[in-house]
């Protein structure tokens, strides 16, 4: 486990560059943020999987504040999409949080795997096969729901689930990713709130400070790259990210 010396920037750099890439990536395709920092911080580096999750959810709550800021800068945010996701997905995830000791997330995280994986692969046909036309997603309430309450049992989601259901849709990549970014601040706030109050500044050194200041450096990029990408480039990145990191999550239940 590397030790951090306080001041030792160098010691920072690998995270200062992780988060920087996860950010971007995030700010711009509107999921994976969390995804490939718990992959890296777990699998490579050795950080325990508790740990690695709550630092996350830490720098989450200031990376969405700045990629939602970014986002609204760039004119990515639909405001009335914005309120139709806010309270129904804080409300989902508030009682999420409230039921997470008695719903396990590994019951139903197949379920939302597999489905996943098949919004990717019709994202991703979609976007080489066809011209995307771009219309008012329905059910957005519902949606918000959804991916507040699964964010909340399963320790993530919210991007993957919200962004892809809407983009399937036919709603506008860039107004979904900046929208559905915008709202993440709030709903990581509500949801990941315990974190800090268990964890003190204390755990702010280390990874923790590294991945902040990377994703912050970032979102401003994520949103310039979602407002520039076409529609057809958007589907089909986000088609192979979503299918991609859907394999490796159901690999890795069904591996003993």
């Amino acid at each position: 486990m590397l030790e951090f010396v306080n001041n030792d920037v160098a010691l920072l750099l690998p995270f200062i560059l992780i988060g920087f890439l996860a950010q971007a990536m995030d700010g711009a395709l509107g999921m994976a943020f969390g995804v490939i920092v718990n992959s890296i911080l777990v699998g490579f580096m050795g950080v325990p999987p508790a740990r690695a999750s709550s630092q996350v959810h830490i720098v989450k709550i200031f990376t969405t504040a700045a990629s939602g800021l970014s986002h609204y800068y760039e004119g990515n945010v639909d405001f009335r999409l914005f309120f139709s996701l806010l309270i129904p997905g804080i409300l989902a995830g508030i009682l999420g949080a409230f039921l997470l000791s008695y719903i396990h997330g590994e019951i139903i995280a197949p379920v939302v795997l597999i489905y996943l994986l098949f919004v990717g692969i019709w994202l991703l046909i979609r976007g080489i096969f066809t011209s995307p036309d771009v219309r008012k997603p329905k059910h957005a309430r519902l949606i918000g729901s959804i991916g507040g309450f699964l964010d909340a049992i399963g320790g993530g989601g919210w991007g993957p689930v919200v962004t892809s259901s809407l983009m399937v849709q036919g709603g506008e990549p860039r107004k979904v990713v900046g929208t559905v970014n915008s709202v993440e601040f709030f709903l990581t706030v509500v949801i990941s709130a315990t974190f800090i109050a268990h964890l003190g500044l204390g755990d702010m050194l280390g990874p923790t400070l590294g991945l902040l200041i990377g994703g912050i450096i970032a979102a401003p990029f994520g949103a310039i790259i979602a407002k520039n990408l076409k529609p057809r480039i958007m589907f089909i990145l986000v088609g192979i990210v979503l299918s991609l990191t859907s394999l490796a999550a159901l690999y890795k239940l069904a591996s003993p």
